[in-house]
């Protein structure tokens, strides 16, 4: 298994990997959120008290669930990046950055759209929505420090160590509901509490855990082929890389 790992670290090993694989990420999410979306627009019956508004779910849960997980794999790229110096490890981190800067907007444009007819504001200053701001921060500062070095290692290097030092505020953001008194609704599916016991009826619960599939691996598709890029422009000077582009 190791040595698995160590060939698939290689960048032409890598590329290549993710040449095959990205296009079954991209076609399968598709599928899934194709079928996701339907049953929530179409299939879901409307909310007892939301009425026709709650079906802004199955955009903004795998939206802001995604923000979380994409700053947890870049702190977890960047610690494997700073300690064995792992240049695809430094790929990661930077590729991952855009991503989830957009996911992070997608979840407070459309949280916002979601809070104004069942809070009567857009925007408040929650514990939940503010948190969630400085995770947006945070990713346009990983991306703006990259950019500001002309050494890309060492550039990502110090994305790495921002990674580590910002990852303290995905657990504020996803306890804020609960250490503070906050408007905004606690987690649905996406706790302990919430896969044993569901606060949401079946025939709503299946098109979300669609949706949530379809933007993992959407996630999935997009971080690969950035990587690729981001690989060849690193190894430009490099046979492989120059077939690759050939090819």
């Amino acid at each position: 298994m190791w040595t698995w790992f160590h060939q698939l670290a290689s960048p032409p090993t890598f590329y290549r990997f993710a040449e095959v694989l990205a296009p079954w990420l991209f076609g399968t999410s598709v599928m899934l959120l194709a079928v996701g979306l339907y049953g929530g627009l179409y299939v879901a019956p409307p909310d007892y008290q939301q009425g026709d508004a709650f079906r802004i779910i199955y955009v903004h849960v795998p939206a802001a669930a995604l923000s979380l997980s994409v700053y947890t794999i870049m702190a977890v790229a960047g610690a494997i990046a700073l300690i064995w110096r792992m240049k695809l490890a430094e790929v990661a981190v930077v590729a991952a950055a855009p991503v989830g800067a957009s996911f992070t907007a997608l979840a407070l444009v459309t949280g916002m759209l979601w809070g104004k007819p069942m809070w009567g504001a857009y925007w408040v200053w929650d514990a939940r929505l503010t948190s969630e701001l400085v995770l947006l921060f945070l990713y346009v500062g990983v991306i703006g420090l990259n950019q500001s070095y002309a050494d890309p290692r060492a550039g990502a290097r110090a994305c790495a160590w921002l990674a580590l030092v910002g990852v303290v505020n995905v657990p504020i953001v996803h306890y804020s509901v609960t250490w503070w008194n906050s408007l905004h609704q606690g987690s649905t599916i996406l706790s302990a509490e919430g896969m044993r016991n569901p606060k949401i009826s079946g025939d709503m619960l299946w098109p979300l855990l669609l949706c949530l599939a379809g933007f993992y691996l959407f996630f999935g598709g997009v971080l690969l082929r950035r990587m690729q890029n981001e690989v060849l422009w690193r190894e430009r000077n490099a046979r492989w890389a120059q077939q690759a582009v050939a090819a």
